[in-house]
């Protein structure tokens, strides 16, 4: 499954299309690797998305084509979260 669609079904981020931006200026890594919006994920890769004053590492847990939203948590856990003070 792409990073992209991966983070919009699992409500990482709410739309692909930002995902996709996220994606294109560099601010998402999958195991230590800067990613592009197609890059291929699989069960147990480690995501790192850097937000504006944070960053969040995740594992993949299982990947699926929909969820609901009850489920989508369930298809990642939160490894780390750091917060970055100016």
């Amino acid at each position: 499954m792409r990073i992209d669609k991966f983070l919009k079904v699992s409500r990482i981020i709410k739309r692909r299309t930002i995902a996709n931006e996220i994606c294109q200026k560099g601010y998402i890594s999958v195991n230590g690797r800067t990613a592009k919006a197609s890059t291929a994920l699989n069960v147990g890769d480690r995501v790192t998305i850097f937000f504006a004053k944070k960053e969040v590492e995740y594992e993949v847990l299982e990947l699926k084509d929909s969820s609901k939203k009850e489920d989508a948590s369930k298809m990642f856990r939160v490894i780390s979260e750091k917060v970055k003070e100016f």
